[in-house]
């Protein structure tokens, strides 16, 4: 194995920063979105809010998924470079490659997130293009 240098973990830092902030923010989004449907849903119940409200429930939990391994993916990076640094070079390798591995976690759920977000769009919009071309008959 080759040996680690303290920038290699630290290239993660800034990467992995900017990763969690994309992240947090589509939770607040999430987080706005499920409080607007929410109060529709108690004012006027349908079948489609509360669709909507399971949808984004199931993605609001994917969301927190994705920060947990995102976060303990730049801790391990940040034990990785104090391992480098006291000198542990075998134990540095393997904590990076758990750092890797925690952060392919995170991206994979991240693209299997979006791509559930993307269905629920298309259905909405299928559903009111449906709307409007029953209109259109009437």
């Amino acid at each position: 194995m080759e040996e680690l240098t303290l920038t290699t973990p630290s290239i993660l830092f800034s990467a992995i920063s900017l990763i969690m902030l994309a992240y947090t923010n589509r939770f607040l989004a999430y987080a706005q979105v499920i409080r607007n449907l929410k109060g529709e849903h108690e004012n006027r119940p349908s079948a489609m809010t509360k669709l909507q409200l399971d949808n984004l429930r199931k993605r609001l939990y994917m969301a927190r998924s994705m920060q947990i391994y995102g976060v303990i993916s730049l801790l391990l990076c940040v034990v990785c470079t104090f391992f480098i640094y006291i000198g542990l070079q075998t134990l540095a390798i393997y904590t990076f490659g758990v750092a890797l591995l925690l952060l392919v976690i995170s991206l994979g759920i991240s693209v299997k997130e979006i791509l559930i977000s993307v269905k629920a769009l298309e259905f909405r919009l299928d559903n009111v293009e449906a709307e409007k071309e029953s209109e259109k008959q009437k």
